[in-house]
């Protein structure tokens, strides 16, 4: 049996969307079932697989692997032919450091400017102080990147990598809410939608019928 990702609404679920398109880009073979968010009975369906009662969890097998960057790491390990980390041992420290940050921080830029595909970015949004110290330390996060190890490939380290997975639904925030960036920062979020992953997943998430309920159309 295959593994199996199960992941919420892909036009609103941004933890969903990061090992689904680390799999997706590196070729993983994979199923994924969906289960809408806030609906009734989600998370007793949730539960019968995730422990957490979240999404996204991995089902490999006899193996549960639940929180975004554990799978991320879960598939690292069970491919190591595969670069989902840089090979650089430098690279690699910043791509996991940036990672946990991502992982751990950004409170305000998250509960201000949900992920929703839907969203038209003429639509103007007011920053908060909080939210726009998280946008420009996100801004610098990447020109970072790309200035010290990204100069052969559009990506963050070069060729994309768990970190530009775990960025993903920050770059479809960005757009959606029309957040400026510097320019590096805007050619990083252009290679990272034009990946044919992104937009298999954009295209099953605008068809999505789920809206959920108090999140900004």
């Amino acid at each position: 049996m295959g593994m199996k990702l199960i992941v919420g609404n892909k036009n609103y679920s941004s933890w969903s969307m990061r090992p689904w398109i680390a799999m997706r880009v590196f070729g993983i073979d994979f199923t994924d079932e969906v289960i809408p968010l806030y609906q009734p009975g989600s998370r007793e369906k949730i539960l019968a697989h995730s422990p957490s009662g979240k999404v996204p969890c991995l089902i490999d097998g006899d193996i549960a692997v639940w929180e975004t960057l554990a799978i991320l790491d879960y598939l690292a390990d069970k491919f190591p032919n595969l670069p989902l980390w840089p090979k650089d041992m430098k690279a690699r420290a910043m791509a996991r450091a940036i990672s946990s940050e991502m992982h751990a921080g950004f409170a305000p830029l998250r509960n201000h400017l949900p992920m929703n595909m839907r969203r038209d970015p003429k639509r103007p949004r007011d920053l908060t102080p909080d939210v726009e110290a998280n946008v420009e330390r996100i801004d610098a996060i990447w020109s970072g990147a790309r200035a010290q190890f990204g100069k052969d490939g559009p990506f963050l380290f070069g060729a994309f990598t768990n970190a530009d997975a775990m960025y993903a639904p920050v770059v479809s925030r960005f757009a959606s809410y029309n957040i400026k960036v510097g320019e590096p920062s805007r050619r990083y979020m252009d290679a990272v939608m034009a990946l044919p992953a992104w937009k298999e997943w954009e295209v099953a998430g605008l068809a999505e019928p789920w809206i959920m309920q108090n999140n900004e159309v």
